[in-house]
C-alpha cells in the first residue's frame, strides 16, 4: 500500500491507498503533531490504517514551499527538507517539521515532492517570480490528473489561494498566494500592509498572513464565516464574493497562459472555501464554466497516487522528473 502526505495549512493529512483502490484517511492538526514524538507519529499511521511500517512499499510526503528542489527525490538525500528556508513564509508550529523528520527516521520508503519555482522546469515568463506554489499542489493536480484530466486549470481556494495549469498532462506554471489572489487568512501585501512593514508595525509574513478577506469582516475562521454566510449575513456573503472575484481572476489569467499551449483548459476547484457551493457558483458565473469540485483530501490521495506510480515503474509525475530507484 502507498501513503501520501499533505503539509496543510491548519493540519496535516494522511492518506492511505490500498492495492483494491480502498483509501484510508488521518488528520493531525500541525500543532498536535508538533507535540507528538516521531514514534507516536508512526504509531498513529499504523493504527489508522491498520498496517506494519514494513507494509507501506512507498510515501509520498510534502513539505513547506519546496523550493530547494526541483525534481521529485529520495526523501535519504535531502539536506535541509528540500527547501531554501523557512523563514517568512506563513505560519510554522514545527508539525510539518516532526512529520517529515519522523517518515525519514523510519525506514519506509519515501519520495519528497517539489514545489514550482524559478528553478523549476516550467514557463520561464513566470520567473520573475521566486515561487509559484508549494509542492501539496502538485498532490492535488495529480488526483485530477488520476481522474483522467489531462487540461486544467487547478484553483485551490482556503487560507489562500493558489493556481496552477497542467497543460498535456505537464506543469507550465502557477500563481502563488503572496501574488494575486486572496484567501481567507493570506493574500498579497497592498499599500497599507507596504506602509505597515516599513513603519515597523508588522513584519512583511505577518501582512501577508493578514491580508486576506477574513481581515474586513468580523470572523476569524472559515467555519463562522460560512456559517454566517448560510445566514445571509452580508459582511460574510461580500467575502466569499471577494474570494470568488479574485479566483475567477487569476483563473483567467493562467486562461491565456494555457492558450500559449494550444490549451482550452478544463476549471478544477479544491479547498476549504473552493468546496462552498456558493463559492463555487460564483466563480462558474464569472468565467462562464462548469467546474470540476475536489475535496480536501485530493492533496494527500494525489501524493499517494504519485508513490503509486513511481512505485509501479513511473520516471516523471506531470513532468517532474523521478530520482528514485524503487
Amino acid at each position: 500500500m502507498f501513503v501520501g502526505i499533505d503539509h496543510g495549512t491548519t493540519a496535516m493529512r494522511f492518506a492511505a491507498l490500498f492495492p483494491d483502490g480502498d483509501v484510508l484517511r488521518l488528520e493531525i492538526p500541525r500543532a498536535e503533531a508538533a507535540e507528538m514524538t516521531e514514534s507516536q507519529l508512526v504509531a498513529s499511521m499504523e493504527e489508522a490504517f491498520g498496517v506494519k511500517r514494513e507494509d507501506i512499499s512507498l510515501m509520498a510526503v510534502t513539505y513547506s514551499m519546496g523550493d530547494g528542489i526541483r525534481d521529485i527525490e529520495d526523501i535519504r538525500t535531502l539536506e535541509n527538507r528540500g527547501v531554501r528556508s523557512i523563514e517568512g513564509i506563513g505560519q510554522k508550529t514545527g508539525g510539518g517539521s516532526r512529520v517529515f523528520d519522523a517518515v525519514k527516521a523510519s525506514g519506509i520508503p519515501a519520495v519528497v515532492i517539489p514545489g514550482i519555482h524559478d528553478g523549476s522546469d516550467t514557463d520561464a515568463r513566470l520567473n520573475v517570480f521566486s515561487h509559484s506554489t508549494s509542492p501539496e499542489k502538485i498532490g492535488i493536480a495529480y488526483h485530477a490528473y488520476s481522474l483522467g484530466s489531462r487540461d486544467f486549470i487547478l484553483s485551490d481556494i482556503s487560507s489562500n489561494t493558489v493556481t496552477v495549469g497542467v497543460a498535456a498532462g505537464k506543469l507550465i506554471g502557477a500563481i502563488d498566494a503572496c501574488i494575486f489572489a486572496p484567501g481567507l487568512q493570506h493574500g498579497p501585501l497592498d499599500v497599507r500592509a507596504l506602509r505597515e512593514v516599513d513603519s515597523g508595525k508588522m513584519s512583511a509574513n505577518d501582512a501577508f498572513v493578514r491580508s486576506g478577506v477574513l481581515k474586513n469582516t468580523p470572523f476569524s475562521n472559515r467555519h463562522d464565516l460560512l456559517e454566517a454566510a448560510e445566514k445571509d449575513d452580508p459582511q460574510a456573503i461580500l467575502a466569499l464574493d471577494s474570494i470568488a472575484l479574485f479566483a475567477a481572476m487569476e483563473i483567467a489569467g493562467m486562461q491565456i497562459l494555457m492558450r500559449d499551449y494550444g490549451s482550452e483548459a478544463e476549471i478544477v476547484i479544491e479547498g476549504s472555501v473552493g468546496e462552498a457551493s456558493y463559492v463555487v457558483e460564483r466563480i462558474e458565473k464569472h468565467l462562464g464554466v462548469k467546474a470540476h469540485v475536489l475535496d480536501r483530501w485530493s492533496a494527500a490521495i494525489g501524493c499517494a497516487e504519485i508513490a503509486r506510480d513511481i512505485h509501479e515503474g513511473s520516471v516523471e509525475i506531470l513532468g517532474l522528473n523521478v530520482n528514485f530507484s524503487c
